[in-house]
C-alpha cells in the first residue's frame, strides 16, 4: 500500500515553472494536479502576475479559488473575480526608489501593474516587456505610470543584468521597496516586506492549511521566501542558482513536466 502524501497545499510558480516557454500547460501537468486534488490537496498558484493576467490561466486549470498574484501584494479570489486581500506600493516612494537606483546605474526603463482586478500593465517608452504575449498600454511619459494605485515597478536595463541590477537596487532602495527578481528581464520593486510567502500564508490561513502542509514549486529567487515558507521546495531544472541552493529538491524543467514528475511520485 503506498503511504498518502504529507502535503495538503500545493504551492506552484507559472513562468519557468508550470508553464512552458509558450505560456502553455501540458496536458501531464493538468493529469498530474488533477490527480493530487483528487487526493484531497489543494493547489495554489503563487505568481508575480498580477490578477487580471493570471484569470485565462487560471481557467485553463479549470480554478475557481484562490491564487496569490502580484508577488504576494494580492490573494484573488478566482470563482468571484475580486480581490480578498491586497497591498499597493506608495507612488512617491517608488518614484523616490527609482532615482536612487538611477543615480547609481543611469537610466532604467520602468513599468507598473496597476492594483484591483481590472488593473492595467502600464509601460514608459523604451520598456520591452519580458512577455511579450502579456497585454501592457504604453504612455507617453513616465510621469503616467502614476497615474492609479499599483503593485509593483518592473525595471530593466539597457546594459547590466538581471542580477546585477537587482544586487544594486538593494544596496540603495533600503525600506523603501522590496526587491526581487522573477524572471528573465524582470526584476521588480513591490511594497515593503511583501514576498510570495506573505501571500501564500494569507491564503493558506483563509483554507484553514499551514506551511507545514506545504510543497512548493520555482524557479527564480523571488521563490526564496516561499521555499522558506514551506515544508518542502523543489527548483526546476532550469531554476536561478540562488533558488537552487535553497531548494531540497530539483526536478526536471517546466518543458519537461517537473512539477508532474514530483507529483506523479507523490500522489501515486
Amino acid at each position: 500500500m503506498v503511504a498518502p502524501s504529507p502535503y495538503s497545499l500545493i504551492a506552484t510558480d507559472l513562468d519557468g515553472t508550470l508553464l512552458r516557454a509558450d505560456d502553455t500547460l501540458s496536458e501531464r501537468s493538468l493529469t498530474a494536479l488533477a490527480r493530487a486534488g483528487r487526493s484531497g490537496a489543494r493547489h495554489l498558484v503563487v505568481t508575480g502576475r498580477p490578477a487580471p493576467r493570471v484569470r485565462p490561466l487560471l481557467d485553463d486549470l479549470g480554478c475557481t479559488g484562490l491564487a496569490v498574484c502580484g508577488q504576494g501584494a494580492q490573494v484573488y479570489d478566482a470563482g468571484a473575480d475580486r480581490l480578498l486581500w491586497s497591498v499597493t506600493l506608495d507612488r512617491e516612494l517608488a518614484e523616490t526608489a527609482l532615482g536612487k537606483i538611477e543615480a547609481e546605474v543611469g537610466q532604467v526603463y520602468a513599468a507598473v501593474d496597476q492594483d484591483g482586478v481590472d488593473g492595467l500593465t502600464l509601460i514608459e517608452p523604451g520598456y520591452l516587456m519580458p512577455h511579450p504575449t502579456l497585454p501592457a498600454l504604453r504612455v507617453a511619459r513616465r510621469d503616467d505610470l502614476w497615474c492609479a494605485p499599483i503593485s509593483k515597478v518592473l525595471l530593466r536595463h539597457h546594459t547590466l543584468s538581471d542580477d546585477e541590477l537587482a544586487a544594486t537596487a538593494r544596496s540603495v532602495v533600503g525600506s523603501l521597496a522590496t526587491v526581487t527578481m522573477s524572471g528573465p528581464g524582470t526584476v521588480e520593486l513591490q511594497p515593503c516586506g511583501v514576498t510570495k510567502a506573505t501571500g501564500l500564508a494569507l491564503a493558506a490561513d483563509h483554507l484553514g492549511l499551514s506551511s507545514g502542509q506545504a510543497i512548493a514549486f520555482g524557479d527564480m529567487p523571488n521563490d526564496i521566501p516561499m521555499f522558506e515558507w514551506a515544508a518542502y521546495g523543489v527548483a526546476m531544472a532550469n531554476a536561478h542558482p540562488e533558488l537552487k541552493a535553497r531548494a531540497d529538491e530539483i526536478t526536471t524543467s517546466n518543458e519537461d513536466d517537473g512539477i508532474a514528475v514530483v507529483l506523479e511520485r507523490l500522489f501515486d
